[in-house]
């Protein structure tokens, strides 16, 4: 059964930066986007970012361009979002999620199958 489980949330001042990781097991990982998501209670999952591990074409929301960064190391099955120059608005609790064969509309919920449990993410402003 596949697997997607994330870690490296944290607290963090306004400003600072702060590294989440998603590790995916139990599927040939060439064949799926991996995408972050977030959500703050009340208030539906955002879409953050997205790497199609193919090719490595990356998504972002209009949110944090320029200020986040998603990669993949192939042969660990992990992709990492670094998160730089952090504010209160992106406190939330972060999920990755695993797509097979890609996604069209890579920021709705509906196109990835397999979700890890969440890393919470706390910016102090």
């Amino acid at each position: 059964e596949v697997h997607v489980a994330e870690s490296g949330g944290g607290w963090v001042q306004a400003g600072g930066s702060l590294r989440l990781s998603c590790e995916a097991s139990e599927l040939t990982f060439d064949d799926y986007a991996i995408g972050w998501f977030r959500q703050i209670p009340g208030k539906e999952r955002e879409g953050v970012s997205c790497i199609r591990i193919s090719d490595g074409r990356t998504y972002y929301a209009d949110s944090v361009k320029g200020r986040f960064t998603i990669s993949s190391d192939n042969a660990e099955n992990t992709v990492s979002l670094q998160m730089n120059n952090l504010n209160s608005d992106d406190t939330a609790l972060y999920y990755c999620a695993a797509a097979e064969g890609g996604v069209v509309n890579w920021f709705s919920e509906h196109e990835y199958e397999y979700w890890g449990q969440g890393t919470q993410v706390t910016v102090s402003s």
